[in-house]
């Protein structure tokens, strides 16, 4: 039986030539990515728990978390935390099988913890952070299962993606993974806690950066301004790398020196000072956050990679419009892709798989049409390999 795919021109101004675009990233250190990210690495714990024992993945959801701020009181040279920080792990798993009831909750912890310690490496985890794990019970008799070919969709949902990437969305993506990335070995100073703004006005750039700096590594005024500085220019050096417009980057403009105000922290964190986080309030699948272009509002970050959709249609969407890019090179503008489910029905065949695309200057939807109905179908087909690469952590989620 055919797919319901549907592939039309799309009439609309490409982003590139809009004259506003504006885009966000919340860095791995901010308290909504950092839920996020608690919530994805216990569903991939949870994971390969329920593989190991008992050779699948059993039903689990574990896209609720929250991050609740605590106090701290920074100054220059080292200040303290007052307060831990409480995370707690909220969702849904199956904890015991025939019977058995399984360690979910030592795992939950454990993966947490885990993360942290990866994550916010200025971060105290043992004292810094008091972790709860909520994670409601389920049971399971594996002996009333069978298995079948077809995976039911757990919900009705929709994902969304796009392709290309503009130059602003690329510039404002790997300038987060810089200053988190490279950058450390020589800042430092710089915690985890960055959020990047980009906003294009025809072709020039303005990057607005927070950049929490890590207090026992700042002596002074002077040695902050010094950091900022050399921030600044480490992002302009990269921003040519990835555009050829004007680009101005502003960082900590929040500060004020002459009333004492700089973005100074003890871990790093803005949660040490009562910034709160949640999961999916943050970047979407493509690791932006982009009003400009179409966007799904589902939290894709702790869902089961099984049969949710919500987590699954959204990662496949970008998969099948970076595909019609790359293999139609140069007949291409613009792509964008929405899938919807209904829930019971097999998750390989969506009430609709659309594909609407901008044909570059020169080029027919007629030249491309056929060619991205099989894209479709083919990435449609083979959905359930994206289990394994989410269960490995290879593909993004936030």
């Amino acid at each position: 039986m055919p797919r319901n795919i549907f592939v039309e021109e799309l009439v609309h101004t490409p982003i590139e030539e809009q004259g506003t675009e504006i885009v966000e990233r919340k860095g791995i250190g901010h308290p909504d990515s950092i839920a996020d990210g608690l919530a994805e690495s216990v569903c991939r714990a949870l994971c390969r728990m329920y593989l190991e024992r008992y050779g699948r993945i059993l039903h689990h959801n574990t896209d609720q978390a929250e991050v609740v701020g605590g106090q701290s009181a920074p100054k220059f040279g080292g200040g303290v935390v007052l307060e831990p920080a409480y995370i707690v792990l909220v969702g849904r798993a199956t904890t015991t099988v025939n019977g058995e009831r399984l360690p979910y909750r030592t795992t939950a912890v454990e993966a947490a913890r885990d993360y942290l310690r990866k994550t916010c490496t200025n971060l105290n985890v043992d004292a810094d952070v008091t972790l709860d794990c909520k994670i409601g019970q389920g049971s399971v008799d594996l002996r009333g299962l069978y298995d079948t070919q077809k995976h039911l969709a757990n919900d009705t949902s929709f994902g969304v993606g796009f392709a290309p990437f503009s130059e602003t969305e690329t510039l404002v993506l790997k300038t987060e993974e810089l200053i988190n990335g490279p950058l450390k070995k020589d800042l430092r100073e710089v915690g985890q806690d960055i959020k990047v703004m980009g906003v294009r006005h025809g072709d020039s750039i303005r990057l607005t950066i927070a950049a929490a700096l890590v207090d026992r590594f700042v002596p002074d005024k002077g040695h902050y301004r010094n950091v900022v500085q050399e921030l600044r220019e480490r992002v302009l050096d990269n921003a040519v790398k990835h555009t050829d417009r004007a680009v101005k980057v502003d960082i900590n403009t929040g500060d004020n020196p002459d009333a004492g105000i700089y973005y100074l922290t003890v871990t790093g964190l803005s949660w040490e000072n009562g910034d709160d986080g949640s999961v999916g309030r943050g970047n979407r699948v493509s690791g932006l956050i982009t009003p400009c272009r179409p966007m799904s509002m589902e939290a894709a970050a702790g869902k089961n990679p099984v049969t949710h959709v919500g987590k699954l249609y959204n990662l496949l969407s970008f998969d099948i419009a970076d595909r019609i890019v790359r293999e139609n090179a140069g007949k291409v503008k613009e792509v964008w892709v929405r899938i919807v489910s209904q829930i019971g029905k097999p998750i390989d065949e969506p009430q609709a798989a659309t594909a609407q695309i901008i044909p570059a200057k020169g080029s027919k939807l007629a030249s491309i049409k056929k060619d991205a109905e099989g894209i479709v179908d083919q990435e449609l087909e083979k959905i359930y390999k994206l289990t394994d690469r989410i269960v490995a952590g290879k593909v993004r989620v936030f």
